[in-house]
């Protein structure tokens, strides 16, 4: 990226006072990052703990596979899955509340007496499943954050504020040369004027 610049005064105080505004706000943006970056591993580390219980869960209840087939899984329902926000780092993400599920009324005469805990275990594992998927798609958006703010760290360490340096050193030598040019020919019209 190359910063358009005149070689005058005004374009080199517009070119320090956008330099000294990126440096002041790099160490908040590398900290945003820092924290993001945590918070990642936080979830990470979050969805391999749900996915360890949710394949334990299911592996503990295939012994009773045969028993499922006569299971009737409409009648547990998830009915709402409540959220709200937080934010982390300035980035908003949404945090899972609770999972509402919506129970079918059934016959305890005419099933078998199991079919409550079943209930209960089907429940337990949707909201299991729940979770996993909620703490997947969390993940999703705090790398989609860090991706941005790591961007942004490295375009301002690597490419404007190098630029603005360079600028900055392009314009001040500038303005250098034109005032020794200066001053060198006002001592050669001194001179020219003192020797007539």
């Amino acid at each position: 990226m190359s910063i358009r610049f005149q070689y005058n005064k005004t374009s080199l105080q517009g070119i320090e006072k956008q330099l000294k505004m990126r440096q002041r706000s790099l160490p908040t943006i590398k900290s945003k990052e820092s924290a993001l970056r945590m918070e990642v591993k936080r979830a990470k580390d979050e969805v391999l703990q749900l996915q360890e219980q949710l394949e334990s869960e299911v592996a503990s209840y295939e012994k009773m596979s045969a028993l499922w087939m006569e299971f009737d899984a409409s009648l547990v329902v998830v009915q709402d899955v409540r959220l709200s926000t937080v934010k982390i780092a300035g980035i908003r993400i949404p945090v899972l509340e609770n999972v509402l599920f919506a129970r079918r009324p059934f016959s305890l005469f005419n099933n078998p007496k199991w079919y409550s805990d079943g209930i209960y275990l089907l429940q337990s594992l949707a909201g299991t499943g729940v979770k996993y998927e909620f703490c997947r798609m969390k993940i999703d958006l705090l790398e989609h954050a860090r991706k941005k703010t790591t961007q942004k760290v490295n375009l301002f360490e690597k490419v404007q504020i190098p630029g603005f340096e360079d600028a900055i050193r392009k314009i001040k030598r500038f303005m250098e040369d034109e005032e020794n040019l200066s001053k060198s020919s006002q001592k050669i019209m001194k001179k020219a004027m003192s020797n007539e």
